[in-house]
């Protein structure tokens, strides 16, 4: 009566939903203000105005009909325009607005994406650590997950990476700022990158994709996040609205194609069927509104740079090893023995809800969550203080 794999992964849910619903459930009991969640990536700083502006001005003045109706099926062309021409301006690359599919977020742009590009058994190379979720879209593509060790601070040594790049690879998966990490990949790493892929492709008899996933690409702390089509031909673009206009929950992102990718025209074709099949068509339209006049925009990063300090100086302090995020809005801490999750059980104690590194193809860390209200990092320090002083005793 259902598909067996399905089922297992509707009831083994991922670690970072499973502790999300664990967190609900204890503040029923014991109350909000007393349980430290740091487990699940969700905004915690508004909008920026212009988003709100735009909605209203929007249900307003549009007529229902035509706000609340169906776009093309990858997009309103003029959205997709604007798209296109904000890759332009802002990052010197080509693009063409029939190359740009709009999406239902970052998930949908790298499931459809991978079902676009993928046959049974290719692989898809990723850098340790890496968002879990990566997996699931994968193999639910008939690929393979390749794992890729990075150095000391997460970053990419390039070195490392070619014994991982073979004649199976179809595509190597980057997400710089990094989610666990906050490592953002300097240009050398990128320009090294981009240099072994041509190899690699030459050797292969094919070009290598680079699929870009970039929904943190705004909330950075003073770093530069390269552009891969100025690096690398064979790219694919993977963008998220939800972090960076703290719009997590209206889904809404897109696919862009590097016109200099081979057969670009017929890849975009894939990604356009990929989509159909796998019903990811039409994104919201009220959203593909919005972001068209709210592209490069953020929401205060300087919110989160905040909550980064006060977390990080204070563990710091207290004895915890982890390094300073370059983006994002994470704090990858090294747990204190080394199993991961019996670490994050023992936390639980204190009400801190921490996500273990395992399905982030690492073991012996902790992801922290600091985008949350600066109330919660507060209350939370003398929790993490306790927790460290048990394991000293």
């Amino acid at each position: 009566m259902y598909n067996e794999r399905m089922r297992k992964l509707g009831e083994e849910r991922s670690d970072i939903r499973e502790l999300f619903e664990y967190g609900l459930q204890r503040k029923k009991i014991v109350g909000n203000e007393n349980v430290f969640d740091f487990s699940i990536g969700n905004p915690g700083v508004p909008a920026p105005k212009c988003v709100q502006d735009e909605a209203e001005r929007l249900v307003r003045e549009m007529p229902a009909v035509a706000l609340h109706g169906y776009s093309s099926a990858p997009g309103l062309p003029e959205v997709r325009a604007a798209v296109a021409n904000y890759i332009q301006t802002a990052f010197g690359a080509e693009m063409r607005p029939d190359l740009v599919y709009m999406t239902c977020g970052a998930s949908a742009s790298l499931t459809v994406t991978l079902n676009a590009v993928l046959h049974e058994g290719d692989e898809v190379a990723v850098f340790a650590p890496f968002f879990p979720e990566y997996r699931v879209f994968v193999e639910r593509a008939g690929g393979t997950l390749v794992v890729v060790p990075t150095d000391a601070k997460f970053h990419i040594d390039v070195k490392k990476v070619a014994p991982y790049i073979g004649k199976r690879t179809k595509a190597v998966l980057l997400n710089s700022p990094n989610n666990p990490s906050g490592a953002v990949y300097s240009e050398g790493e990128i320009e090294a990158l981009a240099a072994l892929l041509k190899e690699k492709s030459k050797e292969r008899g094919e070009p290598i994709l680079l699929l870009a996933d970039e929904p943190y690409r705004e909330l950075t702390y003073g770093a530069k996040v390269p552009y891969v089509m100025n690096f690398y031909a064979h790219s694919v673009v993977l963008y998220s609205f939800s972090k960076s206009l703290s719009l997590a929950g209206e889904r809404i992102g897109y696919i862009a194609v590097s016109p200099k990718c081979a057969e670009a025209e017929e890849l975009f074709s894939a990604v356009c069927g990929a989509g159909r099949a796998l019903g990811f068509v039409c994104a919201p339209v009220l959203f593909q509104r919005v972001v068209a006049v709210c592209l490069g925009k953020s929401s205060d990063v300087g919110e989160y740079k905040k909550n980064r300090d006060i977390l990080y100086h204070a563990l710091k302090e207290y004895g915890y090893e982890c390094i300073s995020p370059e983006g994002a809005f994470y704090l990858f801490v090294k747990a204190l023995e080394p199993e991961a999750k019996k670490f994050c059980e023992r936390a639980k104690k204190y009400e801190l809800l921490l996500v273990p590194s395992d399905s982030f193809g690492v073991g012996g860390y902790v992801r922290i969550s600091y985008c949350v209200e600066r109330s919660v990092i507060r209350r939370s320090l003398p929790a993490f203080k306790a927790l460290i002083e048990e394991y000293r005793k």
